[in-house]
């Protein structure tokens, strides 16, 4: 064999060991692709003061001769059993949300109330609007182009069907930048400016930010969007994580989502502590800058939503729980009840109380 067939076969053997080695590593391979992906389409700032619009002081009337207030606050997949007010909670009642339990016993609990939609973002879109998403062609929650091939990949991966499809790929679609409610539709926050009421939205949206989607296009005087979903950076040491790498989806969202809000679609930029208290911190300042005027604030929590992160204190205040992936879970429920009572607590500081209407639902 001369030297050329050498060279020859030398190379397609080390061709051979870079397919199969791509083969073996095609998962992590894709994954770094979307962390690609998520991290190029725009930069994140330091973190900002939101300077929130304040109501001129109405000396002439009281909050009781105005219009009721309306606090809507809204988890992000939070089981029924995760709360305590009828004896349930996370392991077995480690977790209780004395806060949000308030709300049920100090007021009314809709035992048959449902969300519209078995999916995040239709039922996102029926609440806002008052309709079922498939009146409007909003039946499937909206995914990124790249994140269904890639959790078909992670499944086949592991030798599995891995989960159902998100949205279907044999059918025609929309581009994913143009999903979300239509601006055609008429939500609630359209109705309440209409009658005077100061709207502000904060947190999760999913229904659009292309073509009149956003919140502050559809409504909303004021929002605060969660532009990515992490809670925090993934170096903080004051932040606890729990991976599932067993869940395709999960996965994804490790790889995929960043720590960002925006305010009103303006840059990007870093919330200045974990994600559900910073959420909470500025729906007290929401709350405090409206006190002289009737206003709807639509508290969004991304909690407890994955990816599993919670603040080390909320962790280590759990030490009875022994499932690791539990106690995070825990802690991130704990400081969502947290929240909920710093809100309550805001009404009652500005003596609105007695005239807001405060929902709680997931």
């Amino acid at each position: 064999m001369n030297k050329w067939m050498r060279r020859a076969s030398y190379a397609v053997g080390a061709l051979i060991v870079l397919a199969a080695l791509a083969w073996t590593w095609r998962v992590e391979l894709a994954l770094k692709g979307v962390e690609y992906l998520a991290r190029r389409p725009y930069d994140i700032g330091p973190p900002r003061d939101i300077e929130w619009d304040r109501a001129p002081a109405d000396a002439g009337s009281s909050p009781l001769e105005r219009p009721p207030n309306i606090v809507l606050i809204l988890a992000d997949d939070l089981g029924w059993n995760d709360l305590s007010f009828q004896g349930g909670g996370v392991a077995d009642g480690a977790v209780p949300t004395p806060n949000i339990d308030s709300i049920a016993a100090e007021g009314v609990t809709f035992t048959q109330g449902y969300a519209a939609n078995g999916t995040c973002a239709p039922s996102r879109a029926a609440l806002m609007s008052g309709r079922y998403g498939t009146r409007f062609g909003f039946e499937f929650t909206p995914t990124p182009p790249q994140m269904v091939p890639m959790l078909d990949l992670i499944g086949s991966a592991r030798e599995s069907e891995g989960p159902p499809t998100l949205r279907r790929e044999d059918v025609e679609t929309v581009p994913f930048a143009e999903m979300g409610m239509p601006p055609s539709e008429i939500s609630i926050a359209e109705l309440l400016a209409q009658r005077g009421y100061h709207t502000v939205h904060i947190g999760k949206w999913h229904l659009g930010r292309t073509n009149g989607m956003a919140p502050h296009e559809q409504g909303f005087d004021e929002s605060l969007l969660m532009t990515s979903g992490l809670y925090g950076r993934l170096d903080d040491p004051s932040v606890v994580q729990s991976r599932q790498d067993f869940d395709p989806i999960d996965r994804f969202l490790w790889h995929g989502l960043r720590f960002a809000a925006q305010y009103n679609g303006g840059p990007a930029f870093e919330p200045s502590s974990y994600l559900t208290d910073y959420y909470t911190d500025q729906a007290v300042e929401v709350i405090e800058a409206n006190k002289d005027r009737p206003f709807f604030l639509y508290l969004a929590h991304w909690a407890p939503h994955t990816p599993l992160q919670a603040k080390k204190e909320d962790y280590d205040a759990l030490e009875e729980i022994p499932l690791h992936r539990e106690r995070v879970y825990g802690a991130m429920i704990r400081s969502l009840d947290r929240g909920v009572g710093r809100v309550l607590d805001a009404l009652e500081a500005n003596g609105l109380t007695e005239n807001t209407l405060v929902l709680f639902t997931s």
